[in-house]
């Protein structure tokens, strides 16, 4: 017999168990389950609603329960169709009848939502500390490459010369801001749905603050039937875990077209690439790829999530069951890929040489050109046009701009000077960027500091919310 099978009259279909039990994901919930659990029942005391002895009962109960499943020694079975009810089947084989009085007061509807929000705010601190390992693995990089100049691009074309520790430092603070969104989410995701039971409630004289305070959270849901039905904080967390795979697989694709022959830029480590089982020499840049293709299956768990939620009226459906593999998926990918980008970064060799002749050989100092001639008091469409018919002229004599003499040039221009050569070459054009913000060194260095401000501030924000999970466990 279910524990909920009072009302029925036959057993349920096999296949109905099967299809619709959920213990074969939601096991992962088991000690947030638990922890859950023993401040429902620390609160069922302290109210009066339990006798303390029973309440003692089930305590040592449910601790006895914890260690039976992380050991591995609890059967969890489809028939008590997801975690909650094994946990109480377990619960009660261990302590006898007095453990069915734990749910008092208290859903699987609740049960269920409280379970996400204790796992997902642990998620949030996990991967924040994992996106800041990212961050200083890119920061690293920056800080050994503050005279290295690489070609930067507009359309996958060369457009000016960049350092490549401004580039670093533009994933940097790319990773700075899914940091912010994930430290954002946490005061939705760090409320309390315990107490709105099915949907309206209890008729028990139940301290729902009291439990919320037990497990360390900021506040409680106001309304039942939002508290049981909301999953925006799963949707949250989705978008948020699309973002982060988005800059991922941005700076993954980056790695796969620098490591090419063809771009010959950087070269990753052996312990981060694989070969070939037919072309011996190859060395393919496999992990940079997965980390690009599981991009796609994290946006695809944000897509299924919001079509589950589109159509579903208040307050639960069963619907709602199919919110936690996703969850789950997108958290586990996204942990993977960040374990593994971050040393792939510090460990990548950066060919300066062969950045610094790709530059040399370039039109991505034209702007400065025409830059140059504004200066001289030509209007810049004038100095554009100019330009554009001496890059015209290089591309016909097989030249670049640094390649002309200055007789050639003047024939374009009288303006020009023997002065330009000095500001086309690729480090005068790089420091000429010279703004908050740009690629000049000492602007990019301006950077570099200020993400050192930056780490230091989620390195307090994470240690002060593993505080807050621990003090709940």
């Amino acid at each position: 017999m279910k524990l909920w099978g009072g009302r029925f009259t036959k057993p349920t279909n096999q296949l109905v168990d099967e299809y619709t039990a959920s213990i074969g994901f939601d096991q992962k919930l088991a000690q947030y389950d638990i922890q859950g659990s023993l401040a429902h029942v620390a609160m069922l005391a302290e109210t009066g609603i339990l006798s303390e002895e029973d309440a003692a009962v089930i305590t040592g109960g449910l601790k006895t329960v914890s260690k039976q499943i992380k050991n591995g020694e609890a059967e969890l079975t489809e028939e008590n169709e997801d975690i909650h009810m094994n946990v109480e089947r377990l619960l009660i084989e261990a302590v006898g009848s007095v453990g069915g009085k734990l749910h008092t007061g208290r859903s699987r509807n609740d049960q269920v939502a409280l379970d996400m929000r204790l796992y997902l705010r642990e998620t949030l601190v996990e991967l924040s500390q994992l996106l800041l390992d990212v961050q200083q693995s890119l920061y690293k990089q920056a800080e050994r490459n503050m005279d290295t100049i690489l070609p930067g691009y507009t359309h996958l074309q060369r457009a000016q010369p960049v350092l490549f520790a401004h580039h670093m430092m533009a994933y940097v603070f790319m990773f700075q801001r899914d940091i912010e969104r994930l430290a954002d989410s946490w005061k939705r995701v760090n409320q309390s749905p315990l107490g709105a039971g099915a949907l309206a409630g209890t008729t028990f004289p139940i301290d729902r603050k009291l439990t919320a305070e037990k497990l360390h959270f900021d506040g409680i849901c106001e309304n039942s039937l939002d508290a049981v039905s909301d999953r925006d904080f799963v949707v949250e967390f989705l978008s948020n875990a699309s973002l982060v795979g988005a800059h991922l697989s941005r700076s993954c694709e980056e790695l796969v077209q620098w490591s090419s022959a063809e771009f010959n830029f950087i070269e990753l480590d052996d312990a981060f690439c694989t070969g070939s089982s037919m072309m011996p020499q190859k060395k393919n840049p496999d992990v940079a790829e997965l980390v690009r293709g599981k991009t796609g299956r994290v946006y695809g768990n944000l897509i299924s999530m919001l079509t589950t939620l589109k159509g579903l009226p208040l307050a639960y459906n069963k619907d709602m069951q199919e919110d936690k593999e996703g969850m789950f998926d997108s958290a586990e990918t996204l942990k993977g890929a960040l374990a593994l980008f971050a040393p792939m970064i510090e460990t990548m060799q950066v060919k300066k040489e062969s950045m610094y002749s790709s530059v040399r050989n370039d039109f991505s100092n034209a702007t400065d050109l025409a830059d140059y001639l504004v200066t001289k008091g030509m209007p810049f469409r004038e100095s554009h046009a100019v330009v554009g018919n001496i890059v015209l002229h290089c591309i016909e004599s097989g030249t670049y701009l640094l390649d002309l003499s200055l007789e050639e040039l003047q024939s374009f221009s009288d303006l020009i000077g023997s002065d330009i050569f000095e500001k086309l070459a690729p480090e005068t054009v790089v420091n000429a960027r010279d703004v908050e913000g740009g690629t000049a060194q000492n602007r990019v260095q301006e950077q570099l500091d200020k993400a050192a401000e930056l780490f230091d501030q989620t390195t307090a924000w994470i240690k002060k919310h593993e505080q807050k999970i621990a003090l709940s466990n």
